[in-house]
């Protein structure tokens, strides 16, 4: 049960700083059509996020594990210095990518080391359409770059 815990625990941390993300770079963006893609990808985010929520009440009396203030504050901090002189399309795009990248590469990560474990299905399965969003995100916000 604890591992359901965990893997939750770690899916919720990436669907909230890429929610955050989103947020961050909004005001910048010019494009209404870019904004559009935002919104639809911060609606993904939000819905793995509401899984998340729904899942983690059966395991556990509270709530899931969000990134800390220093990690949201970094993350904020990092997008308003690499956007002071370049808020394109391209530029918002690549710090999104990069970002989701990262997102990727920890999902995969726990898919990996979960392969045997007794994860429970609604979480194995969260913790995959997590990954699959992200890589179609990646797709999508590279039409951007």
């Amino acid at each position: 049960m604890q591992n359901n815990i965990n893997v939750l625990d770690e899916i919720n941390k990436g669907a909230t700083m890429g929610m955050d993300a989103i947020q961050y770079v909004y005001d910048k963006v010019g494009d209404q059509t870019f904004k559009k893609v935002l919104d639809g990808e911060y609606r993904k985010y939000k819905e793995i996020a509401q899984r998340i929520s729904e899942e983690y009440e059966k395991h556990s009396i509270k709530d899931p594990h969000s990134p800390n203030p220093m990690e949201k504050a970094m993350t904020w901090y990092g997008i308003q210095m690499k956007t002071v002189k370049d808020q394109s399309n391209q530029k918002l795009s690549e710090l999104l990518i990069q970002g989701t990248n990262m997102g990727i590469i920890e999902g995969v990560r726990l898919q990996n080391q979960n392969k045997d474990s007794d994860l429970n299905q609604n979480v194995r399965q969260i913790l995959n359409d997590f990954v699959a969003m992200q890589e179609d995100s990646v797709e999508t916000l590279k039409k951007y770059l």
